[in-house]
């Protein structure tokens, strides 16, 4: 299950009423195990049985990476079956439309906008969730930078580090979600995610984390060049996180257009008295993972621990 989809599977069992018969398409693309069925996404005959058999009426995905182009067949099913009410395409991130990033973070959007226009071909009722950067620090090489805490040693700051982005926790992300699942003020919109408290350049989320841990880090710019030089070595997913990362914080993606147009909602105007999670509450989160570390690293370590070699996925064209 992508990153994603586990907060939105998380979310249905913490409090959050989820939709009774959605349906979400975040595990392994090419082999769908549903009770005692088992088929692929790109299976079209498969999907639509799924689809009529259970009633599904939501259909949230979060397939990403090679699959992202799978989700043409669920399209394609859900427009045959014609009893789906909404459709969350795999997205999470920012407004595909309007962004641009360089290759080959281009060839990734591409794809998803491939998906867009065969939704509004069809005519499916869909909703898109915009909810720009997850709320950690910005790593311009790693995929995960929710599982990663913030730097100890130094900051890598992006340009002059005066451009600045939206920050959104993965627990709101799979909260707000689940309310727009129902909402039919969401019906064909574009749903961002713009958090006043968490829009923030990358030099305040330097000075916040040092607050935190108590000490000034030294900073290290990584100009616009070197980020264009690390997409450009197409190293995948490195690169495109790299494309991204220009994208972001020396293009402004997230923040060069305005969100007005009849197509267009911020989450919060929905929900005005639904919180979000603020980044200076994120990074106590991070900063309890480090006493936690503190205190594992004080235990004693079994002598000639097994140590696992997991594999490295990382391929370079």
């Amino acid at each position: 299950m992508s990153y994603v989809g586990a907060l939105i599977a998380s979310d249905t069992v913490s409090g959050v009423p989820s939709h009774q018969r959605s349906f979400d398409t975040t595990l392994d693309p090419c082999s769908y195990d549903h009770g005692d069925k088992m088929g692929s996404i790109n299976d079209q005959d498969f999907m639509e049985n799924i689809l009529r058999e259970h009633k599904i009426d939501v259909v949230i995905s979060s397939i990403g990476g090679q699959g992202i182009l799978d989700q043409l067949t669920v399209v394609n099913a859900i427009k045959a079956v014609g009893t789906v009410k909404r459709f969350l395409p795999s997205e999470f991130g920012h407004d595909i439309d309007r962004a641009d990033p360089v290759e080959p973070g281009l060839g990734m959007y591409n794809e998803k906008r491939a998906v867009r226009r065969l939704i509004e071909d069809t005519g499916i009722p869909f909703t898109y969730i915009c909810c720009n950067s997850i709320a950690a620090w910005p790593y311009h090489d790693n995929t995960h930078p929710s599982e990663v805490l913030p730097p100890l040693d130094r900051f890598q700051i992006y340009g002059d580090g005066s451009v600045k982005a939206y920050f959104v926790d993965g627990v709101d992300i799979g909260k707000f979600t689940m309310k727009v699942l129902d909402d039919e003020r969401t019906v064909n919109k574009s749903v961002h995610f713009r958090p006043s408290c968490n829009f923030l350049n990358i030099n305040e989320l330097a000075s916040l984390w040092e607050k935190k841990i108590g000490r000034i880090l030294p900073r290290e710019t990584i100009t616009e060049d070197d980020l264009l030089a690390a997409a450009e070595e197409n190293c995948i997913p490195r690169s495109i996180v790299a494309s991204f990362t220009h994208d972001i914080f020396i293009k402004g993606c997230q923040i060069n257009f305005s969100i007005d147009g009849p197509n267009d909602i911020e989450v919060s105007s929905l929900y005005p008295d639904e919180p979000f999670r603020s980044m200076d509450e994120c990074f106590d989160d991070f900063l309890l993972k480090i006493v936690d570390k503190s205190v594992e690293d004080e235990k004693i370590i079994t002598p000639n621990p097994k140590v696992e070699v997991l594999p490295k996925t990382e391929m370079c064209a």
